[in-house]
């Protein structure tokens, strides 16, 4: 089939900015929506065109639209609100959604559109802001292997790995597995440089140390030198990995599955939030071990 062309795009934030503007330099003719209007403007300076509503860019009849939001509830009103995408979307439209939401909702808004005649494809990223700044994300994909492929260039744009992993919701299931791994990494991370405080041993020349060995992360890599350096701003927001983990939870309460690793993750993300650090970055874990041990990195 020929390669697609007009893009769609709905939510313009740390993750979907980024994304949407490597697809603008990959030759793509992209038409963006932003709930805060003003996070188009950067992207029109680039050559975007900006829609007034997700209804007002499907009637524009993109043969994709990527969807890049907080929460489940977010699709939900992107796809089936008032001015939402469905109830304006042309036979044929690919819908693909960015968001990390829960895996059982996807499942019911792939059936949902697909009684339109548009196709559901769940493509989750991990690689942070970096990644999307790059282009080089992992991309966990859900969806029908035909729609998968022919959106598969595109996604090839924004990401170095993309992988079909199966039915609709599987990408969502499959992220939420990443988050899983992700959150226990960090929480190892932080508790190995806050060994290395209070031993009184250089976190970088620790970080140096143990990186090229068996533990070595991306989260050692990229994170690990912020926390040593006290640089805790966003690259993803502990607020959003704490909406992350509640699907985590969700999902494993659905099969019984007790995840005591990643229960005492987030009980470090809830303390890190409470004590207002909920806007910084993730590596921003490392102040709830301030908080637990009476010190300071």
């Amino acid at each position: 089939m020929p390669q697609l062309k007009s893009i769609g795009y709905v939510g313009l934030g740390i993750m979907g900015r980024p994304m949407s503007l490597n697809l603008l330099k990959a030759g793509y003719d992209v038409t963006v929506w932003n709930r805060t209007a003003a996070r188009c403007h950067a992207l029109g300076s680039e050559g975007a065109a900006i829609a007034d509503s997700p209804a007002d860019l499907a009637r524009r009849k993109p043969e994709v639209i990527c969807i890049n939001v907080t929460d489940t509830p977010d699709v939900e009103q992107v796809l089936f609100g008032e001015q939402g995408i469905a109830p304006a979307a042309s036979p044929g439209l690919i819908v693909v959604d960015h968001s990390t939401i829960n895996p059982v909702a996807t499942q019911d808004f792939a059936r949902r559109l697909a009684d339109r005649d548009v196709t559901l494809v769940d493509a989750p990223v991990s690689g942070g802001d970096v990644g999307a700044q790059k282009g080089t994300l992992s991309i966990m994909v859900g969806g029908p292997a035909d729609a998968v492929e022919r959106v598969r260039p595109m996604l090839e744009v924004v990401g170095s790995n993309v992988l079909h992993v199966g039915d609709a919701g599987m990408g969502q299931a499959c992220k939420a597995c990443n988050q899983v791994a992700v959150t226990c990494t960090l929480m190892g991370l932080c508790e190995a440089l806050a060994l290395a405080k209070q031993t009184g041993l250089d976190a970088h020349k620790m970080l140096d140390a143990i990186s090229g060995g068996a533990a070595g992360s991306w989260q050692m890599s990229n994170l690990g030198p912020r926390i040593a350096d006290g640089d805790f701003n966003p690259g993803f927001m502990i607020d959003l990995v704490l909406k992350d983990l509640n699907i985590v939870n969700e999902t494993a309460a659905a099969k019984r599955l007790a995840l005591a690793g990643t229960s005492e993750a987030e009980r470090y993300f809830r303390i890190a939030a409470a004590h207002g650090h909920g806007k910084l970055g993730t590596q921003a874990m490392a102040k709830a071990l301030e908080q637990v041990g009476g010190f300071e990195f």
